[in-house]
């Protein structure tokens, strides 16, 4: 594609801080670029520890773990989410309940979730859509009425804030993602935030496969062994130099794609006025972070001839979410609290357009192809 639907960024010191993580001769994770990351994640969410994964699906792995999920367990979540969502509770023989969610963001629907708790219920995963936050004080206000566990997925979310609060560290728990297809990146990688504290020891052991080898290096106990169910969830450092980078430039690249973002959303008003197609929407107090650019089109069919269209331009514009309530994995293993038919019609109208760091000399490229696409639809 002449213009691809992402485009890794490199800041420019990345390379320079892999060779200066070799030349200080540790490979492996926990080193002093993870120890930087970590350090840069507590000061700026002011969670109470954080801790860099592999990937953001490592990060729920855990979380699943320290809410000791038991067979038959209830989570819930909406269903247009990334399988990880449903995967890490589902490995520990959970329920994924799914709940409708909001027409307006697309997040978990707040004033649906009391309806689906259940006895068996044991957590609740708000998933922040493109960077927008769910209705968080009315999820931890349900949270804390039934005695449930929060654990937010923030994948999409580094540097975006609920009423002045980042996302991640608003639950109990929150996961973070750093794959290249994210604001702030490291190929791949995640995080896990920790901000209740009852749960921040127990999270260092499951994250050293289940020693207590973190406490043997503070000196806190003569020798390390194995105390608990765990996995090698850590990142090597190699992938922490090159996201420390990336956390160094973090204010530049949010001013950045937030400006694309806000082109494409004043470029796209008058589509949506005369009704052809609606843009998203990011309600007062929330502080998104320009993560993605969505169009919801009419219906499926027109979404199909759009795509076809921008591809002939040489644009690559894909669809997000198979909704998982619908999936056959999801149909096995989880519930649909309810019909799920905002979920079910708003996945098959979205599309998302290009958004990445160096599109800006080509962006206006992208408004006028959207222009003509629909343009041509309408006159079909």
């Amino acid at each position: 594609m002449q213009i691809p639907y992402n485009k890794p960024y490199l800041g420019g010191k990345e390379l320079w801080y892999i060779a200066q993580a070799h030349a200080k001769g540790q490979m492996a994770g926990d080193g002093s670029f993870t120890k930087q990351c970590q350090g840069w994640l507590e000061n700026r969410t002011g969670c109470r520890k954080a801790l860099l994964t592999h990937s953001c699906t490592a990060a729920l792995e855990m979380s699943a773990i320290l809410a000791d999920i038991q067979p038959g367990d209830e989570v819930i979540m909406p269903s247009f989410t990334f399988v990880s969502t449903a995967n890490a509770f589902v490995l520990r023989g959970g329920v994924p309940v799914f709940v409708d969610i909001r027409p307006d963001t697309l997040n978990l629907d707040e004033t649906r979730i009391e309806a689906a708790i259940t006895p068996r219920t044991r957590a609740i995963v708000p998933v922040h859509y493109a960077g927008v936050a769910c209705e968080m004080d009315v999820i931890m206000a349900l949270a804390e009425r039934y005695g449930l566990l929060v654990i937010e997925d923030a994948a999409q979310g580094i540097m975006s804030s609920y009423r002045g609060r980042p996302l991640g560290s608003i639950g109990h728990l929150g996961t973070l993602s750093f794959h290249e297809t994210k604001n702030i990146i490291s190929g791949e990688g995640g995080a896990l935030l920790i901000s209740d504290p009852a749960l921040a020891d127990r999270a260092e052991i499951i994250r050293e496969k289940g020693t207590n080898r973190s406490q043997f290096f503070r000196g806190q106990v003569d020798k390390y062994t194995w105390v608990d169910i765990g996995s090698s969830y850590l990142p090597g450092e190699i992938i922490a130099a090159f996201l420390w980078a990336q956390m160094e430039e973090a204010g530049v690249i949010t001013a950045r794609r937030l400006a694309l973002w806000e082109r494409y959303h004043a470029a796209f008003e008058p589509l949506e006025r005369a009704g052809r197609v609606r843009r998203p929407s990011v309600p007062d107090g929330c502080g998104h972070n320009g993560h993605l650019y969505y169009l919801l089109l009419r219906d499926l069919d027109d979404r199909t001839a759009f795509i076809a269209t921008m591809k002939q331009a040489e644009i690559s514009c894909v669809f997000h979410y198979v909704p998982l309530h619908s999936a056959p994995l999801g149909r096995q293993v989880g519930r649909a609290a309810g019909t799920l038919a905002v979920t079910s019609e708003l996945a098959e109208r979205l599309v998302r357009l290009p958004l990445w760091l160096g599109l800006e000399g080509e962006q206006e490229q992208v408004i006028e192809a959207v222009g003509r696409a629909l343009e041509d639809e309408t006159r079909r």
